[in-house]
């Protein structure tokens, strides 16, 4: 029986006294020679595999290439000898399994609790990309097709072949994803349907920290707002991604003055506090729903997260007390 696509027919650590030869399978086919190093040189200094690539020690079916190159299934790639980083990164703990919404063998959809990052770096040391690897160390391939907020909860795509993954950006890019997400905002939003088009505008403090506000000179943002439930104080609504800027959701909402509840970035600080002591712990924002056409099979997939314990029963406890005090304005609707 043959060796099946992407195995390692010579593989040892990587060390000063080892040369690793790789065979390229789907989960690297079209990905650049540079891009595929400092994925499977963990440890390697970045500047230390743009040199070996310069110097020609990198080389594809025998032959020097340039960091541009993008692979093919079934290229053979020699690794040279590797000096590792002396100062390794703690271990990713194994931790509990994540709920698994969807899979098969080039997508998985997974139900994200809140307070995890979906990756590692500015001060996290892993995420939830980093523990399905630990999780699953026979897969291949494993890489996030976008991204969720820390405090958001709900549905995460994760491409498990390079392929899925450069179709399932392709669609995003054209709209051909849709994202529903249920947030809890401040104040009493009035209009059954309302589509917000505000340019978005991304900079960095100067401690370093993303920022988005809305302004002219930024890039189109456009969100589909439709309220479920309402009362005196607050609304649940529902938004749909048009586009998929940073923080878009959080950031439209506050500026048109319905801030999330719990959101530590662009919400109400005074609410926030005195909704944690009613137990709203994090921010109320959930991705609830995708829908999108299969990018291998073209089948219909329609994907749903029901809304975590935490913002159920905080949900709960808020209606019973609007009622005793205002009344319902619109029924919850089982939420």
């Amino acid at each position: 029986m043959g060796k099946p696509a992407g195995s390692i027919f010579k593989m040892k650590e990587l060390s000063k006294a080892s040369v690793t030869r790789r065979r390229i399978g789907d989960e690297a086919d079209g990905q650049r020679i540079d891009n595929y190093l400092l994925r499977v040189c963990k440890g390697v200094p970045k500047s230390h595999v743009y040199r070996i690539l310069r110097s020609g020690e990198v080389r594809v079916n025998s032959k020097r290439i340039g960091p541009e190159y993008r692979l093919q299934l079934g290229d053979e790639v020699r690794i040279p000898p590797l000096q590792l980083i002396a100062d390794r990164k703690p271990a990713v703990p194994v931790g509990r399994e994540y709920r698994i919404a969807y899979e098969d063998d080039g997508l998985l959809v997974v139900d994200k609790p809140a307070g995890m990052a979906v990756h590692g770096g500015s001060g996290v040391s892993f995420g939830v990309i980093e523990q399905l690897r630990r999780q699953r160390p026979q897969a291949r391939f494993l890489e996030l097709a976008h991204r969720l907020d820390r405090e958001t909860s709900g549905l995460l795509l994760v491409a498990k072949k390079r392929s899925t993954l450069t179709a399932l950006h392709d669609m995003f890019r054209a709209g051909r994803i849709q994202k529903r997400y249920m947030a809890l905002v401040k104040g009493s939003w009035r209009e059954p349907l309302r589509h917000v088009r505000l340019a978005l505008l991304r900079q960095l403090t100067e401690e370093g920290e993303r920022r988005v506000s809305v302004s002219r000179e930024g890039k189109a943002a456009h969100s589909i707002v439709r309220l479920l439930a309402r009362w005196e104080n607050f609304s649940l609504v529902e938004v749909e991604l048009a586009t998929g800027r940073t923080h878009q959701i959080r950031v439209h909402l506050a500026h048109l003055g319905y801030p999330i509840c719990g959101d530590d970035k662009y919400g109400d600080f005074p609410l926030n506090k005195s909704l944690q002591k009613q137990g709203l712990q994090r921010m109320f924002l959930h991705a609830a729903r995708l829908g999108f056409d299969h990018p291998a099979s073209g089948e219909r997939l329609e994907l749903a997260s029901a809304l975590p314990e935490d913002l159920l029963v905080f949900l709960r406890r808020l209606e019973e007390c609007e009622k005793r005090e205002h009344g319902p304005e619109l029924p919850l609707g089982g939420f």
